[in-house]
């Protein structure tokens, strides 16, 4: 079955405490967001990959792709006004003769998704329709109570989720659809619902009913959001040198 992966990079850096959206920034040379697409072209040479940036950046994208020589095959979609709407417009970018395929939608501030969970992501997904990659709790979690008190929960209850997460396409298209209302110039959420209502691609699908299944994501696929994520990037990839 045909493959896609939607890389979202609507990032704007505010807890780098850079001035450069932390998708562009350097690590091991080059911007983060060439490692991830580059991560997924390893994984799949055949693989359709589309990017999701705000218009505002895609000049700068294209100055960078031109600058470090960057060969990934792919599409850019316009970003949205949250993280559904983003997703929500790389879909629409997938044309509509393909009536079936597999679809990841992955962060693109993630550049180290093991091919291990790639592929058990992309594999389960063409099993169960839905498919996430989440590691277990390793640290004691402490719930907040009213008036400051709090309690510990069992972690063995909880998972960390990551991305990509993978659907059939059909089933992403539907639940979209129910989902949202689409016209020629925007994406509104339908009924005027809350965007937070969707935390992540997944919740917009088991919103339409679809159970989503877990799968074991890997450590190192962390999302770079701080400084001290950076620092790991950097050691990982001397790791993979």
């Amino acid at each position: 079955m045909k493959r896609y992966v939607i890389i979202v990079a609507g990032g704007k850096g505010l807890r780098m405490g850079a001035d450069l959206p932390k998708q562009f920034l350097p690590i091991g040379g080059k911007p983060v967001l060439m490692h991830t697409l580059e991560r997924f072209r390893a994984f799949d040479p055949t693989i359709n990959i589309i990017l999701v940036l705000p218009h505002e950046q895609q000049d700068y994208w294209q100055k960078l792709c031109r600058e470090y020589g960057c060969t990934v095959t792919h599409h850019v979609a316009d970003g949205g006004e949250s993280r559904c709407h983003s997703s929500f417009n790389g879909l629409r970018a997938i044309p509509d003769d393909v009536e079936e395929a597999l679809v990841g939608i992955h962060d693109g501030v993630r550049p180290f998704p093991s091919p291990d969970t790639l592929r058990r992501c992309y594999d389960a997904a063409g099993q169960t329709g839905a498919v996430i990659p989440v590691l277990p709790v390793v640290d004691t979690l402490r719930q907040i109570g009213k008036e400051g008190t709090s309690s510990t929960v069992p972690r063995s209850d909880y998972r960390i989720v990551q991305t990509p997460q993978v659907f059939r396409l059909s089933l992403l298209r539907a639940a979209f659809r129910k989902a949202f209302r689409a016209d020629s110039d925007s994406v509104a959420i339908n009924g005027g619902a809350d965007t937070a209502t969707f935390t992540d691609d997944a919740s917009v699908v088991e919103a339409y009913g679809h159970a989503v299944t877990l799968v074991e994501g890997n450590r190192e696929n962390i999302k770079l959001t701080t400084p001290f994520d950076l620092t790991i990037a950097e050691a990982l990839l001397k790791g993979d040198n």
